[in-house]
Order: structure tokens, then sequence, then C-alpha cells
């Protein structure tokens, strides 16, 4: 569980707060198996008798104060008494993770399921658009039969097809077998007959141990919509919309239902991916892709604003539906139309899946992003709580999960691996804020209740024989942190206390928020304006202002680099990239919506460090490909320029890029061999990585450069794009220096 904050010490009171122009919060990895600084979680069980605060519910944890009946929270500050149990325990404090660990993670006894008849068995489905290409069938099969190979022993596997109709395939005869049922055109039309009645479940559902094989064949058999198919579907029309031949709602609906019979009995968790090549077109769920047409800018309308919303509640209605069915969703749309997105995303990011896009069939990641995606564990059915001492609170909460209606601050997260992240924001709860003469420091509690699908190897420590032994358990378990940061005495050590990379992914949630509420206009401004306020209030408070006869400020003693604190330095040029990149870049600039939608739900799940690269890419360079000469320069030609060093690595977290300058030394290999330094890092790179980043080698003066020159975004010429609003950085600073003079005036 990795814990992040943007001032590891905190401002003493409100007044500081506002004065510093910084956001406040954190972002938490709460599924990291370890913390921000690469410590596991000391182990135990007994987490249902883990002491608890009669007042606040926080958990018994190392900062509390103990004595032989009872202890003090730490969070609230109240007296409890210790259960006989408890005092028991804590007689022999060495075998207790949470006397010695402020980072835990305890087995708890499994509830709500019936542990004899309960299978746990890990269940999968893929769901494929057979109105497609063949060129999106070839990448489909390639990227399932990847999936295959990642997939458990032991685990079942269910292969679906849709287009004007639904299909079901048994592969557990000698010849696979496909049931097909109608999809009805009608936008609130429904499957009628249950999918049960056109295959049991179980033939549906294979065990991928003893069928690999047939099911590899039952991929290699799919094939797009025939031609009379297809111009059978163009005939139709419903209130003036073409209706095409892509029935993806009235599929998924049916899926969900037919899942959901065996939900706590056979499977705690089933994943369905669906692949798409385009919008539905057909059936319920259908969407009108003619709003991306339209010509908003002679409405005098925000083209952004149009499109970013949903178009129907459908989807995130039917996400519902899947949760109550213990589905979770993975839409992979490989496809450069409009497929409206920012409609569909609600299946996968309210199930707890994901949304992959993919422009196009060519140069794809999908089957390494499938076999990465099934390789490392998840968690799911989990419930996360965070807890804050009495003096402050929480303000706003962010990522993909959904709030508990019944309790403030719990949060449910139907499944997450280890990179996904969520962030909050915090706000004092009292005026007069943390205490300058108190010997309470500010306090942090985060609990993340979660289950896991434990594979038989796992447990053969059990002592259970072969003959009794499940072939899967589930287990369940509490994680819990707790961070004491300390307060900040002055400005100064406010400042001097900040991580610019969870600052920027603090900014990304509330930026992403304003562009879905208000445009993507209002979100720039929202950007640009903050900065203009932190570096007026960051001059303000170092007393760098110099105000002349009058009452105007001089302007060359305006700080717009932070150049007395390292710390801020960074957030200049992250807000400058954020701005340039495509998640605030406006429509008329050519930036597709639903490319737009996925580096939203992109950004929000990343952790810090990878939005970093995202946002703003690291480059460094190589005198050698086995020895590095700078770990990192500013994106600007006159860095590779000045450097003198032939080689160059970009990291943009989707992309990676090797760039031999023109001036390298011929002698120098090329591409870099698989044994150097430089390969290590690359290879160590993607290893990391929650997706797999595109690799590409450009040899300079000889390889077409345009893929790396574009990530150089500090130079001023605007190339020709015609649009004003694309400058460089050093006139991005002077902007923000005028902007700052308006702001103090």
């Amino acid at each position: 569980m990795a814990v992040r904050a943007t001032v590891t010490r905190f401002p003493m009171d409100p007044d500081e707060q506002d004065s510093s122009g910084l956001p406040w919060g954190v972002t938490i990895s709460p599924f990291s198996g370890k913390d921000e600084n690469g410590n596991p979680p000391s182990i135990g069980s007994d987490g249902q008798n883990l002491p608890r605060c009669e007042n606040c519910w926080a958990y018994f944890n190392t900062y509390c104060e103990l004595d032989q009946w009872a202890w003090t929270c730490s969070l609230c500050g109240t007296l409890n008494g210790l259960s006989t149990h408890s005092i028991s325990k804590y007689s022999h404090p060495q075998s207790c993770p949470e006397m010695s660990s402020s980072f835990i993670d305890l087995e708890l006894p499994l509830e709500g399921y019936e542990e004899e008849s309960m299978q746990a068995r890990p269940v999968y489905v893929a769901a494929v658009d057979l109105s497609s290409s063949e060129e999106f069938l070839d990448l489909i099969k390639s990227a399932l039969l990847a999936a295959l190979e990642a997939l458990p022993a032991g685990a079942l596997f269910g292969l679906a097809a849709f287009s004007l109709k639904l299909g079901l395939y048994d592969v557990q005869g000698p010849v696979p077998v496909v049931k097909n049922v109608f999809i009805p055109p009608d936008a609130d039309g429904t499957i009628q007959i249950g999918l049960e009645d056109v295959m049991p479940l179980f033939s549906f559902l294979a065990p991928v141990e003893t069928c690999k094989e047939r099911i590899a064949s039952a991929i290699e058999s799919l094939k797009p919509m025939t031609s009379w198919e297809r111009s059978a579907a163009a005939s139709q029309s419903l209130d003036g919309v073409l209706i095409g031949g892509r029935g993806f709602g009235a599929a998924m609906e049916a899926l969900f239902n037919y899942l959901g019979s065996e939900y706590g009995t056979t499977f705690a968790l089933a994943r369905v991916f669906a692949f798409l090549s385009g919008a539905p077109d057909y059936g319920a769920g259908q969407l009108d892709t003619r709003r991306y047409g339209e010509q908003y800018a002679s409405k005098r309308e925000d083209a952004d604003r149009a499109l970013l919303p949903e178009q129907t509640s459908f989807y995130k209605e039917l996400a519902a539906v899947a949760v109550q069915a213990g589905v979770c969703v993975d839409i992979i749309a490989v496809t450069n139309e409009y497929t409206d997105l920012a409609s569909l995303k609600f299946l996968s990011i309210e199930s707890g899946g994901s949304l992959f896009l993919y422009p196009n069939t060519d140069d794809s990641t999908l089957p390494q992003d499938m076999y990465r995606m099934l390789s490392r564990p998840y968690a799911f059915n989990c419930v996360l709580r965070l807890r804050t001492s009495s003096e402050f609170k929480i303000g706003r909460s962010y990522g993909h999960f959904f709030p508990d209606p019944e309790y403030e601050n719990v949060q449910h997260i139907i499944c997450c691996d280890s990179y996904a992240t969520y962030a909050y924001d915090f706000e004092f709860a009292k005026v007069e804020g943390f205490s300058r003469h108190t010997s309470e420091p500010p306090m942090l509690q985060v609990a993340f209740q979660y289950s896991v699908v434990v594979p038989p190897e796992e447990l053969s420590n059990s002592g259970l024989s072969s003959a009794s032994r499940p072939k899967f358990s589930i287990k369940r378990r509490l994680r819990i942190r707790t961070l004491q940061y300390g307060a900040a005495r002055n400005i100064n050590e406010l400042y001097d206390s900040v991580d610019s990379e969870v600052v920027l992914s603090i900014l990304v949630h509330k930026v992403i928020q304003a562009s879905l509420e208000q445009g993507v206009r209002e979100g720039r401004i929202l950007l640009h304006d903050w900065l203009v306020i932190l570096t007026a209030q960051y001059n303000d408070a170092l007393k760098l202002f110099q105000y002349g006869a009058g009452t105007s400020v001089a302007v060359q003693q305006i700080d717009v680099a932070f150049s007395q604190c390292p710390q801020l330095q960074p957030l200049p040029r992250l807000i400058f990239a954020l701005l340039r990149s495509p998640l605030l870049r406006l429509h008329e600039e050519g930036v597709h919506p639903d490319y737009r939608i996925y580096l939203q739900c992109l950004f929000s799940a990343l952790e810090p460090s990878s939005l970093h690269r995202a946002v703003y890419p690291v480059l460094m360079s190589y005198t050698t490909p086995d020895k590095q000469a700078y770990p990192r320069h500013s994106l600007s030609r006159a860095a590779l320029i000045t450097s003198g060093s032939p080689i160059f690595l970009l990291d943009a977290f989707t992309n990676l890029i090797v760039f031999y300058s023109s001036t390298a030394d011929p002698s120098l290999p090329f591409p870099p061999p698989h044994d150097c330094l430089l390969r290590t890092t690359i290879n160590k790179l993607k290893q990391e990585r929650s997706i797999t980043p595109k690799l590409l080698f450009i040899r300079g003066g000889q390889d077409d450069a345009t893929a790396f020159e574009n990530y150089l975004i500090e130079e001023q010429d605007v190339e020709g794009t015609g649009f004003t609003s694309v400058m460089g950085f050093v006139s991005f600073l002077e902007d923000i220096n005028r902007s700052v003079l308006e702001y103090m005036k």
C-alpha cells in the first residue's frame, strides 16, 4: 500500500493552507505489495479481533499508547478498554504484527460464502465483435491466444460472439459448437430467451487445463459478419438512424444475467473482456454517432463539452447489473472511428474493469497487454476507508470506485490490481488547525479490506490432502497503514516538503472533473489560474515582490521558476506539458473525443510517477549503449544539442523511443545490442508498466524522427499548425509572469 502526500509536512492551519496555493491531499495504491519506500507489510491473522476505537472506529496501531488494560487512540485520543483476548495476545508483542509495524496485512474469516460448496474458480469470458474486419479479428485472435497462456490451470473460459445475434461456444465436445440467439433491433428490446435454455452454463464455461486446444480452435474459427448480413442490417433504420450490426448492449445484458446464476457458488468474480471495433449500433444500448460530425463552432457550442458527457445512461445502469452478477468488464476498443467511449466507459470503470483504446491493428500491443493483465494478481470485493485525526477531514475523493450509500468516506472497489491508485484531498475541520503547542501530530489511517483467489500451489502448506483440498480458495484480508505527519512551522517548511508528482496527480483529477462538468476550456483555465495563484503566493510568502513608488510590482523581481525552492521547480513544466497534452487540447486542434476519454480513464488510475512520465516524459542520454550520460534532460532540441550525447532514451509511459542523433559515431551499434545497459533499462521499464509501451528505434538523419521530435514540446516554433495557443515554454513563463502581475494589481 503506497501512500504519497502532496506535502510531507502538513499546513499548520487554514490560513497557511490558503496562502501556500498548494493542493493538500494524498494518493493511495491500496493493493500495491509494498509501501512507497519499497517495504512490504507485516503479515498476520486474527484480523477480526484487532481492537478498534469506540469513538472514531480507527484500528489499534503502533502509534497508540498502550497500558495493561487499555489503549489510547492515536487519531482521536479516546481511551479504550482491551478485551481479555487482546490483553492475553499483547502480553507477547513479538508475535503481533500491529505491535511492530504501522503497515500490516491480516487474514479475516470468510463471510458471505458457503466454504464447502464455493469452488472459487476464476471465470473469464471473451465477447467478440463480429461486425468487424478480418484485420480486427486477427488481432483479437492473437490477444485471446496470449490470454489463454496466462490463465491459471483450473480457470473456466467462455467464448461468445455478437453482431445481429449472440453466439455461445461449446468447446467441450469433440468439435466446437456455436449456438446463436437473435438480438432484437429495437433500442429498448432485450433477448427474450434465457441463455441457460440455449446452452447450459457449464457447457459454455470450459476448464482451461483440459480444453485449451479446443478453445484455441474455436477462437481461430471466428469470422466477421457476411456481406449479406451487413446489407440486411443496413436496410433497416430506426428514427432516421441507420442500424448497423453491432448488438453489444443486449448481448452484454444477457451474458451478465447468464453468469449471475452461478455468482457465489462457482465463482466470486467473473471477468468479461468485451472487444469492440466500433460503436454499438443495433438493439438495446445503440449509440448515435452523428453527434461527432456536428458543426459545434457554427452553433457557438463547445464541442468538447458536448462530446464528453454520455448520451445515454444505459451503460451506467448496465454496470450495476454487472456488479450484482459478480462480473467485472474490460472494454477493449480497436478502432479509429468515433465509438462514444464517453457513454461506454461506465460499463468498465464502474464494474471494476479497465478501458483500452487501440487506434489501429498494425502496431497494437493488445496481445502483450492481455497477457500482462491476466498474469498479475488482483483483489476484488474491496472496501477502502480513510480516517484522519480530528483536526482535518477528507474534502473530495477521486478514482474508479463508488461511494458507500450509508457510510461517509467509505469506497467500494469491485476489482483492482497493484497499480490502481486513488486520490483524496483534505480540508481543515477546525479553524485553529494543528496546534503549535500540542504533542499530537497529524495522523492518517488507511484500511483496505479485500478478497483474493488463492491458487492450489499456495495452499500446499495448509496440510490438506490433495483429495480434500479445493482447486482454489478465497482469502479475505485486512490491510492497514497508519501514517504520522509533521506540521510545517512556516511557509518555507511547507514548500520544502512538496512532492510535485502527487501535486500533479491531484490537479489532473481536478481538471478532469472540471472538463466533464464545464468543458475542456474551463479545465484549461482552472489549471492556468492555479499556477498563476501559486506563483503569486510563493513570491508574496518569500517576500520576493518589490513595489515601486506606486503600487505596481517590479517585473524583473517575479520568480516564475521557483528558483529558491527546488521542490516547486518541476511544477511550471508539468503544468505546461499538461496544457499541451491531448487531455486538455481543444477539439478543433484535432483531438479525438474517444482518445480524450481514454486518457481521462488512464490518467485517473495511474500512480504519481507513472502519471509524471505520461504528462512530461523522461528524457535521458547515453554516451554509449553501455554508459549513461545524464539521467534527465528538458524536452527541447537545445537540450539535445548542448548535451553532446549521441544516444537518447525517451520514456513517455505508453511509448519508449531510442533516438540516435545524426552526429552519432557510425561505429555505435544500432539498434543497441540486447546485452547492453540501455536494453536492460528498457526491459526494466517495460516490466514495471501496467500496460505495454511501444518501443521505437530512430536513427537521426536517416529515419523519420517526427515521433521523437513531437515530444520536444519546449521549443517556441509553432511549426505551421496555425494555433496561436501553442507556445514554447519560455513564452509560457512570460505569460505566467504577466498574469501574476495582473493578479497582484
